[in-house]
């Protein structure tokens, strides 16, 4: 069993999940409809139940911003998620088929859905492109899913050559008829760390769920029992690498494709650079600065915060504002830090 910094462990990673710890999956939330009510379900109030697409945090207005988001990242595959994608089955056939069309066969797509559907959607679903289905049956159906609609379901997937598994949170349960299951299709189990979001946190208290500790949103004993599960192919993901690490290596790689010549890059992903509230762009011309290393704004110039710090003081007896910034590296991204010089 390989484990990570995170927190993570696996003797089995599906690509999707690969090419997840690498950062270079979109998320493409198809939906926020569901209707199943899961008690854990972590899904922003922004989103739950309201029939919206979003590719990672941005809001797709038409399918170009779609193919954009993936640009911008440099991704090599997407996820497609939500609610419940598949109450929007055209939708998802027509986004499948539009990054397969733009980037390739090799881009790798994958699923989740907590329903169970039958053979003339799953073949639409391959015929479109689909590599991956994750299912989520809901927790009453875990210890006798071989008595659900989920094996057919299961079984038709695998048959179908779509990559298949299983998706659940890590709650402390019989597992034994999903891992049955999946040594008959040679599939996958994930299991992800259960944790308090804003949407659920009134749930999980009124069933005796605790955090981990002071500081984490972790489910107190959520990485155990996921330690104690034994499958062929299984892969616990944490709530530190959903948090941190798949975020980061996301954020870096846009930051690489969008960064500016005077933009720096943090470990985390982040860009850094120094903002001149006013006119200051005849400032720099006259200490020299290149106009590669600078670029104006309605009412501001931005440059290399070291730039910004070394003329912070000719700047100020000016009269003009200046500041270092840190943001997320998309285009608009939220200020995480605003700093006077």
């Amino acid at each position: 069993m390989e484990t990570d910094w995170s927190g993570s462990f696996y003797n089995y990673l599906p690509e999707g999940c690969r090419l997840c710890y690498k950062g270079a999956k979109m998320v493409l939330f198809i939906t926020g409809i569901c209707g199943r009510n899961c008690f854990y379900c972590p899904v922003s109030y922004e989103r739950r139940e309201k029939d919206a697409v979003f590719a990672n945090e941005r809001r797709v207005e038409k399918e170009d911003d779609v193919i954009e988001e993936a640009i911008s990242m440099g991704a090599t595959g997407a996820s497609i998620t939500g609610g419940e994608p598949l109450l929007k089955l055209e939708r998802v056939l027509r986004y499948i088929r539009l990054l397969k069309k733009k980037f390739g066969k090799q881009f790798h797509i994958h699923l989740y859905t907590a329903l169970a559907p039958g053979k003339d959607v799953l073949v639409s679903l391959r015929d479109a492109g689909l590599d991956e289905v994750r299912f989520h049956p809901p927790p009453d159906m875990w210890e006798n899913i071989q008595m659900t609609p989920y094996r057919n379901s299961i079984i038709n997937a695998y048959e179908l050559g779509i990559s298949t598994g299983i998706e659940i949170p890590s709650i402390k349960s019989d597992l034994y008829g999903i891992l049955s299951l999946l040594e008959e299709v040679d599939g996958f189990l994930n299991l992800n760390e259960l944790e308090f979001s804003e949407t659920n946190a009134a749930e999980l208290e009124k069933r005796g769920y605790v955090p981990e500790n002071d500081i984490s949103m972790a489910v107190l004993e959520s990485r155990d029992f996921a330690g104690s599960v034994k499958g062929k192919k299984m892969h616990f993901c944490s709530s530190v690498f959903k948090d941190a690490v798949q975020l980061r290596e996301r954020f870096k790689r846009i930051a690489k494709r969008s960064a500016r010549d005077f933009d720096e890059i943090t470990d985390d992903g982040t860009l850094v650079y120094g903002v001149i509230e006013g006119d200051g762009q005849y400032i720099l011309k006259e200490a020299g600065v290149t106009e590669d290393m600078f670029a104006a704004r309605e009412g501001s110039v931005e440059t290399a915060w070291w730039i910004a710090s070394d003329l912070a003081d000719e700047l100020k007896e000016k009269g003009l504002n200046v500041y270092v910034i840190e943001r997320y590296p998309m285009k608009n991204g939220m200020v995480v830090e605003k700093t006077p010089l």
